[in-house]
């Protein structure tokens, strides 16, 4: 059975994100991996600390918030794991180990346990995971059922790699995939790029039987473009590829997708180019 690994620092924002992988996951019949990280003494020191030692808390909580969910996902397991380290490299260690299909985090949020668990976190988790990460802001709304995807197409080759993934979630929960070509150039060849990648995408979904719609907008803000067009349609979702960079110290979101994560006031689901385990269309 596929498996939802949700990063949980208990705070509302991180708790909205599990509410958010409990539906994804009655869909997808998955089942919830819950990860807290007791951060190491060089992270701590930024923070400020209730107690010594959380563990007995954590798990008394995480026992509790199982208690009221188990029964809402009766075709799989929620579970819960303490960890102690970094906190972008524990969660997708995790997501490593139990070959998670999808990790989902909250993007800010302050915790009973420790102060803003989340926040610088959730760029790192994007940036180092090789399966798809779903971002959401404290705040969007739960009830709202996944029924409208935003798909954007730009010049980037990889732009049509998160198809397969995309296609799977939208079968599972019977959405509409938008497809939002984005024009940042008057250069002939460049928008012949996009228009091919394009129509590569719709092929594919045309295979898989999924339902689609099509628009386009010249840009020269591919971020506030793909939000204000999801908005204008009221979507569920942005489905986006990551841009990396990786330095000897440091591990950096193109500017694209950090200003997405960051921005967003939808969920954002990124997908990394490496992230082939759902068996890619092209």
């Amino acid at each position: 059975m596929s498996k939802i690994v949700v990063a949980i620092d208990f705070s509302d924002c991180s708790l909205n994100a599990f509410l958010h992988a409990l539906s994804i996951a009655q869909h997808c019949e998955s089942d919830i991996a819950l990860v807290w990280v007791e951060k190491t003494t060089a992270e701590t020191e930024k923070y400020v600390d209730i107690t010594k030692d959380p563990s007995a808390e954590v798990t008394k909580a995480f026992e509790e918030l199982i208690t009221k969910y188990q029964p809402e996902l009766p075709q799989g397991k929620i579970t819960f794991s303490l960890r102690k380290g970094k906190i972008y490299k524990e969660v997708t260690s995790e997501a490593k180990a139990c070959k998670a299909m999808l990790i989902v985090v909250g993007t800010h949020g302050a915790s009973g346990f420790e102060e803003f668990w989340m926040g610088s976190n959730a760029n790192k988790i994007v940036a180092a995971s090789i399966c798809p990460v779903l971002t959401i802001r404290g705040g969007v709304n739960i009830k709202k059922p996944l029924t409208r995807i935003v798909f954007p197409i730009d010049s980037a080759e990889e732009t049509r790699q998160k198809a397969s993934f995309v296609a799977y979630i939208a079968k599972k929960h019977r959405a509409e995939i938008f497809i939002l070509k984005l024009y940042t150039s008057k250069v002939k060849m460049i928008r012949q790029n996009v228009d091919l990648y394009a129509s590569q995408v719709i092929k594919y979904f045309n295979d898989e039987q999924v339902k689609y719609h099509i628009d386009s907008k010249d840009t020269d803000n591919i971020s506030k473009e793909t939000i204000e067009y999801a908005s204008s349609i009221d979507a569920n979702l942005i489905a986006i590829m990551t841009e990396q960079e990786t330095k000897t110290t440091n591990i950096f979101l193109g500017p694209y997708a950090h200003q997405m994560v960051n921005h967003s006031p939808f969920p954002v689901l990124s997908i990394h180019a490496r992230a082939t385990q759902m068996g890619l269309g092209f």
